[in-house]
This record gives C-alpha cells, sequence and structure tokens, in this order.
C-alpha cells in the first residue's frame, strides 16, 4: 500500500504519525507542510491566496511520488528502513536545486525533526544538503559587513537594528522562505543547512525558482504580496533629529527650509512629544495646537510624520484600560514590564486584532484627526529590555512560539487603518519587519547604529539584503543615530558620504540623536527628555552645506525615476537598491561585491566607505558602456576603473 495520496492538487505522505503535505502556490511554487500526531494547519503567517496554478502534474508510485508546478519538480521518496519521506527539489531542465539530507544509514538521522516538549508543542528541524559553491542573498537585515550568507549561522529573531526576515535567494536558482515566526536560528553551512524553530505546532516553508533572481522575486511577492505604491512625498527629502521638542521649534526649521529654498517634503516629530508613553497624543505644554502645526505645514508642501512607540507607561491614561481589557502583552512571570526607559512599561499587543484597532483609534482621534497622515512605527521588534524571548505572550501564542510576526501586525494595524480613513496609499516608518510587512506599507530603517564608518558599511550591505528577502521600502539615519558631534571634522566627512549614499536609497532621511545633548525642562523646571544639538543640513560647517544641498537638488532631479523605480517594485517585487548579482547573475565579476550596487537597472552606485578616500575602484559589468555622471566620460564594461571621488561627488555610473 503505498503512503502517497493525492488530495486536489496537494501530494500528502503519511508516516509514523507524521503528515507531509505539498501543494503548489502560485506559478513555480510550492508551499510545504509537516506535522507530527496533529492535523495540518492553515497558519498564513505571511502566505496570501495563492493564484491558482494553470500547470500541476502529481505522479505517485509505490515509494515514489512527484509533484510539478510549473517549472518546479518536488520527488519525494520514502526510503525502506525509517519510512521516512525525503524530497528533492528540481527545476524545468531537471537540475537539482535543493535536496533534504539522507538518514546516514546507522546515523538514523531526519532530514524533519520535532523534537516535543514535554506537555506542549516541538522544536522543529529542517535539514538540507549543502550545494558546492552555492551562494545566498536575503535574510533582512543583520549588521554585518556581507551580503553572502553561505558559511554563517543567523539568529532568527528581531533586535534594535536586526530584522530577521526569513527568505533567501540561491545562486541556484531557488527562493525559500521559512515561513514560521517562531524564534531560532539558521546555519547556512558547508555540509548542510539546517533550520530551526526552538517552538512550533508544525514545519512549514515556500520554495519558488526562477533562471533570474528578478523571477524569483515576482514569485515571492505573489505569495506574500507587493509593497503599495509610494506616494509622492516619499520620493524626496525627508528631516528629522532627535527630538523636536516643542511646535514652534519644529516650525522654525521647517520655515527655514523653505526660506533656503531648499526640497524638502517630510519633516518628523519624534518620541517622547506625549505627556507619557501610551498616551497616544501631543503634549498640549509644548504642541498646543498640532491641526495649525499640520495646517502650515502642508501649506508649505510639507508633510509631517509622527513618531508611535509600542510601549504603554504604567502611568499612562491608557493603562488600565489596555490591561484590564487584555490589550498588552503579558509576561509569563515576574513584574508585568517589558521595557526600562524613561518610564516602566508593558508593549501593546500588536497580535490582537482588538489593540491594534484601540491603538489605531487613538491615533486616529489625537493626529490623523489633526491633519496627520505619516506614522513613524518605532521600537518594532519590539524592544524588550532584556529580549528574554520565553517571557512574553501574545494573543496568538508565545513569543518563543510566534514573535516574529510582531512588526508585521504592527504596521498591519496602521495601515488597515489608514485604507479605513481613504488613504490609498500608507505608508509607515518601522525599524523592523519580517516576511510580508511590505504589502502594509513598512518603510523599514536600519535602527539606530553608530555613527562609525564601519556600520556605515554594514548599513550598505543591510539594504541590500533586505531587497533581496522582498522589502523594498528601506532607509537608514544618515550619519548613523548614536553619537556623531556635528563640530567633529571627521564626522562632517562621515555624514557627507552617508547623505550622498541616500540619494541613491530608496527614501532620503536625515536623522540622528547628535551630540552634544540639549536638556528640556517644563515651564515648572521639571525635566524631560533631553533633545540632540542640531540635525539639519546647515548645522555641519560651511565645507558640507553645498554638497548636501547638491544632493538634495540631485535627488529632485531623480524624482521621475525614483519614481518609476517605486512603480516597479509595486508591480513586479523588484527592489531599489539591487545587488550587482541581482542586475548581473551570469557576470563572475558581479558575484561577491558588496560595497556596490545598481539602484534599479541604470544606476551603478559606489559610496565611499573610507575615510580620506578621494578615489575608489568600481567593477564596471560587461555587455554595456558606462557613463560617469559626473565627468560624463564613459567606459566599456567589463574592467575595474579608478573613478575619481573627491568630498562633493559619489561615483554614479549611468548604463547606455
Amino acid at each position: 500500500m503505498t503512503p502517497f495520496e493525492r488530495c486536489e492538487n496537494r501530494l500528502i505522505w503519511r508516516g509514523r504519525g507524521e503528515t507531509l503535505a505539498l501543494e503548489p502556490w502560485g506559478p513555480d511554487s510550492l508551499y510545504v507542510r509537516a506535522a507530527l500526531m496533529r492535523e495540518l494547519e492553515d497558519t498564513r503567517w505571511a502566505l496570501l491566496d495563492p493564484i491558482p496554478a494553470q500547470d500541476v502534474e502529481i505522479r505517485i508510485e509505490d515509494t515514489r511520488a512527484s509533484i510539478r508546478c510549473g517549472r518546479l519538480t518536488a520527488v519525494v521518496e520514502q526510503d525502506g528502513w525509517q519510512r521516512h519521506a525525503r524530497i528533492a527539489y528540481f527545476n524545468q531542465r531537471g537540475e537539482l536545486l535543493l535536496r533534504e539530507t539522507a538518514s546516514a544509514n546507522a546515523l538514523l538521522l531526519k532530514s524533519r525533526k520535532f523534537e516535543p516538549h514535554l506537555g506542549g508543542d516541538y522544536a522543529i528541524t529542517q535539514t538540507f544538503e549543502g550545494q558546492p559553491g552555492e551562494r545566498l542573498w536575503g535574510m533582512g537585515q543583520y549588521q554585518e559587513a556581507r551580503v553572502d550568507w553561505k558559511g554563517c549561522t543567523l539568529e532568527l529573531a528581531h533586535r534594535n537594528s536586526q530584522a530577521s526576515v526569513p527568505f533567501v535567494v540561491s545562486s541556484r536558482g531557488y527562493g525559500f522562505l521559512w515561513h514560521n515566526p517562531a524564534i531560532g536560528e539558521v546555519t547556512f553551512g558547508e555540509n548542510r543547512t539546517t533550520w530551526r524553530a526552538d517552538s512550533a505546532r508544525q514545519l512549514e516553508y515556500f520554495i519558488t525558482c526562477g533562471d533570474t533572481p528578478a523571477q524569483i522575486s515576482l514569485h515571492y511577492a505573489r505569495a506574500t504580496g507587493f509593497a503599495p505604491m509610494m506616494p509622492e512625498y516619499g520620493l524626496g527629502f525627508w528631516q528629522c533629529k532627535l527630538r523636536y521638542w516643542n511646535q514652534e521649534q519644529l516650525l522654525r526649521v521647517a520655515r527655514e527650509y523653505k526660506r533656503r529654498g531648499l526640497p524638502i517634503d517630510v519633516i518628523v516629530c519624534d518620541f517622547f512629544h506625549w505627556p507619557r508613553m501610551g498616551d497616544y497624543r501631543f503634549d498640549p505644554e509644548f504642541f498646543p495646537d498640532p491641526a495649525a502645526m499640520a495646517r502650515e505645514l502642508r501649506g508649505m508642501g510639507i508633510e509631517l510624520m509622527v513618531s508611535v512607540w509600542p510601549q504603554v507607561s504604567l502611568t499612562s491614561e491608557n493603562y488600565e484600560e489596555m490591561l484590564q481589557q487584555g490589550l498588552l502583552v503579558r509576561a509569563e512571570y515576574g513584574e508585568q514590564i517589558g521595557m526600562r526607559f524613561v518610564e516602566d512599561s508593558m508593549f501593546y499587543d500588536a497580535t490582537n486584532p482588538r489593540a491594534r484597532r484601540y491603538v489605531w483609534n487613538k491615533c486616529r482621534q489625537n493626529y490623523y484627526d489633526n491633519g496627520i497622515r505619516l506614522f513613524w512605527l518605532d521600537e518594532a521588534e519590539p524592544e524588550y529590555g532584556t529580549y528574554d524571548y520565553k517571557a512574553y505572550r501574545y494573543l496568538l501564542g508565545s513569543n518563543q512560539q510566534v514573535g516574529n510576526i510582531y512588526p508585521q501586525q504592527y504596521v498591519r494595524g496602521f495601515y488597515e487603518g489608514l485604507r479605513e480613513m481613504g488613504e490609498e496609499r500608507p505608508v509607515s516608518l518601522a525599524r523592523c519587519a519580517w516576511a510580508g510587512s511590505q504589502r502594509y506599507g513598512a518603510l523599514v530603517w536600519s535602527g539606530d547604529v553608530m555613527s562609525t564608518w564601519e556600520d556605515f558599511r554594514k548599513q550598505v550591505c543591510a539594504g541590500l539584503s533586505m531587497g533581496f528577502a522582498g522589502i523594498p521600502w528601506w532607509t537608514t539615519d544618515i550619519g548613523g543615530f548614536h553619537d556623531g558631534n556635528p563640530e567633529d571634522p571627521g564626522f562632517r566627512e562621515l555624514l557627507v558620504r552617508w547623505f550622498q549614499w541616500a540619494c541613491y536609497c530608496p527614501v532620503m532621511r536625515l536623522h540622528g540623536d547628535r551630540q552634544p545633548a540639549q536638556p528640556v525642562r517644563r515651564a515648572d523646571g521639571t525635566p524631560c527628555l533631553n533633545s540632540g544639538s542640531d540635525n539639519e543640513v546647515w548645522s555641519f560647517g560651511e565645507e558640507a552645506y553645498p554638497i548636501l544641498v547638491k544632493y538634495m537638488r540631485r535627488r529632485e532631479q531623480l524624482r521621475p525615476y525614483v519614481r518609476a523605480l517605486m512603480q516597479e517594485a509595486h508591480e513586479t517585487g523588484r527592489p531599489l537598491l539591487r545587488a550587482m548579482f541581482y542586475e548581473y547573475p551570469d557576470d563572475p565579476a558581479c558575484d561577491g561585491l558588496k560595497d556596490q550596487y545598481m539602484f534599479g537597472a541604470d544606476y551603478l552606485v559606489a559610496p565611499v566607505l573610507e575615510p580620506g578616500a578621494r578615489s575608489r575602484q568600481v567593477v564596471l559589468p560587461a555587455g554595456s558602456r558606462w557613463e560617469n555622471v559626473d565627468t560624463g566620460e564613459t567606459y566599456e564594461g567589463g574592467q575595474t576603473v579608478c573613478a575619481p571621488a573627491p568630498l562633493d561627488v559619489i561615483p554614479v555610473f549611468c548604463r547606455r
């Protein structure tokens, strides 16, 4: 009797209490689930309803079966000893893409391992063979100066400046989503790839194939969602600092930008503009008329963005109601505190639809109804004081089991609320993301990174990895967040180079906690959270100012091009920031490049990443002619050139 069966368009295998199902999930794609001693669940953590697959074929023999969806074929074979089913994936040419590890005879290894938590669910491990020469891109945002994760171990968990988006693109022509929001780990070893979820009810993943990275991006976006079309104000320059602490200060900065004739689309009001965390409103002492503030800004052609934190302090006017209604994350033991910063607080439970609705309604009443359309969803990981993932529980389950979905659900609440209010193109700035976040208008930034050249280099890699992972909207704090002093010549050089690079990023946003700190007090003398030093383009000296203005104006010149790239991301899932391999997968010279990239298909960008550098080597891919946008010189592709890079120039080449 065969252990296989066909159920509609799914291939199912059963053995020794395990149920394994493979089903089409859009063109050239399969959704794979396995469960032990329970029925399979339809979780949809990130996956949307699939596009019906027209080209599907299932074949069943005795101990072997296969399912083909377009160009992707899975072959499942049951061994005769352990009666364990082993899966291998092939493309349309019959080339092996990925294969589960074998039992290794007497070693009795299992490629799908369910390790029980007594009285609970399972720690789940999925193991595939390592493939010689394979290169792996994506996985979200990790603070490392690399883009190829082969040979690496990555934590599957979020932290401030770390966003675990477990979608990886292989040089062998497949994309793989670990469709599990549990805390865990992945190792891309030379001998094997091992995915692990510390606590889960079932094993599940999505796999797709394509002849180019762009095809894989399209399949992945069809499965998890496309980013909306970026609104027009997302294409220009955004001004921000920690922190504009009163209404007149913020308006004064906006007026000065307009007086100088500088293009600016957005200005941001950062955190602690509220009386208490979780009040979700302006403090009337410092912001007496938010509606008038937003109205004046809009009259200048500037949108106002406000910061929202998911923390609710124990002193907030909303704390008792949210606690009583079960809208807060719950500590599994001990004090009901998630973070200690300024005040003790607990995060609201973004996995709870009632909690999302409650927070959105507060923000609608106190921000949206005052003319504010843009929200900065900070602390989106969320940033627990100790990152003790076992210590907290959500409506959807324990943090250990579902915690990585938090940032996706956090942004979802505001996306759905804004859509209900008639906003066609919602965008929210968020400090973290997970698979599917892009469909809720998440503009992810790289977190509270340091103002160092080392961190600058890491952000270039982080942006490319996020693009591979299906998050096309991404940005950084220009100049880094921590410790930059506008009077320091070394920092000024770093900021200029960072600013030039940001001109060729999806969103160009100046932010940071500039030193020294500026004390803030209430009228009665009570101290408030400090403000940072000035962080406007005129704050960094006479040499830097004209350079920054040059790239603000260049960004305006690029607006039609950036708009077209946003449209392309919306329709095809292609990122704006593209590793050289993404655009030139057949050019060996582009394989390992991590310090230059393509901004869309037309511009090759080579940021200056070393202090004091006034030139740098640039690899020009074969098959095109390349024009230096500053000098007008043209070069044949297929060579490495030394590009001049005086302080006022970032090497950029246009494909001709």
